[in-house]
C-alpha cells in the first residue's frame, strides 16, 4: 500500500492525514494547536506540524506529501530566508483602510472605477484579508519591515518551503488556488500583476512565489525525500477533498459561512461580493463569505434555552416560512453584503409567531437565506450551479439538512463530518505522484441526499425584509 499525507495549516490548528493512495482510505491521523490570534509567528505552524505528524505515526513511510492552508495572510522574509515580522493572518482587520485606499488610488480616487479596475486586473477587490491590503499596511505603518522585506509568501507557501529539503529563498512556490487570494495575481490571466505588488507596498517590489501546476512535483521532503506537491488555499483544498466537479457549489457553514462554485469560467465582481478564486485543479473558484453562520443557531438556541438537537426540532414543528417571521441574521454585522455596522432584526412577531418552533424555524430559515443570497450572487456571474454539498459544524443540523434544499432550490449532499482541507492535499499529493492527467477517484461512503421543492415564498418574504436593518 502506497501511503500519501495531507496537511491542513489552518487558522486554529494543524491536521495531519495520512491515506492509502490507491483508495483513499484513511489509515491514521494528527492534530496540534495553533497560538490565538491574529498575529502569529511563522514558526509556530512548523511546530505544530511536527507535533501532529508525530501524533500521526510520522511520514517515514509517506511517498508524497501536500500542504493546504489558511488563505491570503503575509508572510514577509527577509535576504536570509528569515522572518521580518509575525504573520498577519486572514482576520487581521487593521488592514482595512489600506484596502480602501488601494480601491481609490487605482481609481484616481473615484471608488467606482477604482472597483472596476482591480477586478478587471485580478478579479477581486482588495478587503482587509487579502495580501495586498496587509502589504500596504506594512509599507505605512512599518516601513523598516517593508524595506527588509526580500519576499512575501502565503502560510501554505511558507510551510511548503520550510518542509522542503531546498530552503534557498528563490524555491518559494505556491499554486492558483492561494495566490488567487493575494490581489495581484489573476486566475484569468495566471500572472502576477507586479505593479500591484509594487504599488502596495509603495515603490517596493519584493520576490513572490512561483506559481506551479496543480499536480506539479516542486521539491523533496527533508529528511524522507518524499514527493512534495504545491497545496493551495483552504478552500480549494475542500473543493478537491469533497471531489467538487464543474456545476457544484460547496456551501461551508461554521463560524464564517462559505459559498464557493467550481467552474471553468473566470470570474471578475466590481462588487467585490464575488471574489475570483481559482482552484486546485485548473478550474476557477468563485468564492462568497459571510460573518453569519453557524452562530446564528448557537444564538437561538441560547435564547430558547435549548441544545441544537432540540432547536432542529422545533424548526421542523414548524410551517415553512414560519407563518411570515423572518429572522435577518446579521448578527455581528456582516460581510456579504458588506454591512459591517449592521445588526439583526425580526420581522412579523405577532401572537401567533411568538412560539419557540417559530422562531427556531426563523432562525434556520434566516441563516440557510443569507448562505442562498451567496449562491444567487455567484449565478449573477454566469456560473452553473447544480447541486450543493453541504459542509461545516452545522451541516449535521438535521433541519439544516433538511430545509436546505428548498431555500437552494437545488439538491443537497451531505458527506459525513471529516477534515476535507487536509484530505483535499492527501487527494492532491496522490495526483502528483501518479502523475495522472487528472486527480484520483476516490470512494466517498457516507454521502446523503437531500431534496425538496423550491420554497421560494420564504426567499421572497427574506428579501422584502432584507433591508429593514440598523446600520443599513
Amino acid at each position: 500500500m502506497t501511503l500519501v499525507a495531507g496537511v491542513d495549516t489552518s487558522t486554529q490548528a494543524c491536521k495531519v492525514v495520512v491515506r492509502d493512495a490507491g483508495t483513499g482510505a484513511l489509515v491514521r491521523s494528527g492534530r496540534a494547536p495553533h497560538p490565538p490570534g491574529t498575529e502569529v509567528a511563522p514558526q509556530a505552524w512548523e511546530d505544530a506540524f511536527r507535533a501532529a505528524a508525530t501524533e500521526a505515526g510520522g511520514l517515514d513511510d509517506v511517498a508524497a506529501v501536500a500542504v493546504g492552508g489558511q488563505q491570503h495572510g503575509m508572510v514577509c522574509l527577509d535576504e536570509r530566508g528569515e522572518v521580518v515580522r509575525d504573520a498577519l493572518l486572514w482576520n487581521d482587520v487593521r488592514s482595512a483602510p489600506a484596502a480602501a485606499d488601494l480601491i481609490r488610488e487605482l481609481g484616481d480616487g473615484d471608488e467606482a472605477a477604482g472597483r472596476q479596475a482591480w477586478a478587471d486586473a485580478v478579479g477581486v477587490v482588495p478587503v482587509a484579508s487579502f495580501t495586498a491590503a496587509k502589504l500596504r499596511w506594512l509599507a505605512d505603518a512599518e516601513p523598516g519591515n517593508a524595506d527588509r522585506t526580500a519576499a512575501v509568501c502565503l502560510p501554505h507557501d511558507w510551510l511548503t518551503w520550510r518542509l522542503s529539503a531546498d530552503r534557498e529563498l528563490g524555491t518559494l512556490v505556491t499554486d492558483r488556488g492561494d495566490a488567487s487570494g493575494t490581489a495581484y495575481w489573476s486566475a484569468r490571466t495566471g500572472e502576477y500583476r507586479l505593479d500591484l505588488l509594487e504599488r502596495a507596498l509603495r515603490g517596493r517590489r519584493p520576490a513572490v512565489p512561483r506559481v506551479a501546476g496543480p499536480a506539479e512535483r516542486v521539491g523533496a521532503l527533508a529528511g524522507s525525500g518524499a514527493v512534495l506537491g504545491p497545496g493551495t488555499g483552504d478552500n480549494a483544498a475542500a473543493a478537491l477533498g469533497l471531489a467538487a466537479r464543474p456545476g457544484d457549489v460547496v456551501v461551508s457553514i461554521g463560524t464564517s459561512g462559505v459559498v464557493s462554485a467550481v467552474t471553468a469560467t473566470a470570474v471578475a465582481d466590481v462588487t467585490g461580493t464575488v471574489a475570483g478564486f481559482a482552484d486546485a485543479t485548473g478550474n476557477h473558484l468563485p468564492l462568497v463569505a459571510t460573518l453569519n453562520a453557524a452562530r446564528v443557531l448557537d444564538a437561538a438556541a441560547a435564547l430558547l434555552g435549548v441544545d441544537h438537537a432540540t432547536l432542529s426540532e422545533l424548526a421542523l414543528s414548524a410551517p415553512s416560512g414560519a407563518d411570515g417571521l423572518v429572522l435577518v441574521p446579521y448578527l455581528e454585522g456582516e460581510r456579504t453584503p458588506n454591512l459591517p455596522d449592521a445588526t439583526g432584526s425580526v420581522h412579523g412577531l405577532t401572537l401567533r409567531t411568538s412560539t419557540p418552533a417559530h422562531w427556531a424555524r426563523a432562525a434556520v430559515e434566516g441563516l440557510l437565506c443569507g448562505l442562498a443570497d451567496g449562491i444567487a450572487a455567484v449565478v449573477a456571474q454566469g456560473v452553473t450551479v447544480e447541486r450543493v454539498l453541504l459542509v461545516g459544524g452545522a451541516a449535521r443540523s438535521a433541519a439544516v439538512q433538511q430545509l436546505a434544499p428548498g431555500i437552494f432550490g437545488r439538491p443537497v449532499l451531505v458527506p459525513p463530518p471529516g477534515e476535507y482541507v487536509a484530505d483535499g492535499a492527501a487527494r492532491q499529493a496522490a495526483w502528483v505522484l501518479s502523475g495522472d492527467a487528472a486527480a484520483p477517484e476516490w470512494p466517498q461512503p457516507g454521502l446523503q441526499e437531500f431534496d425538496a421543492p423550491a420554497a421560494t415564498h420564504v426567499r421572497e418574504r427574506y428579501a422584502e425584509v432584507r433591508g429593514r436593518t440598523d446600520g443599513q
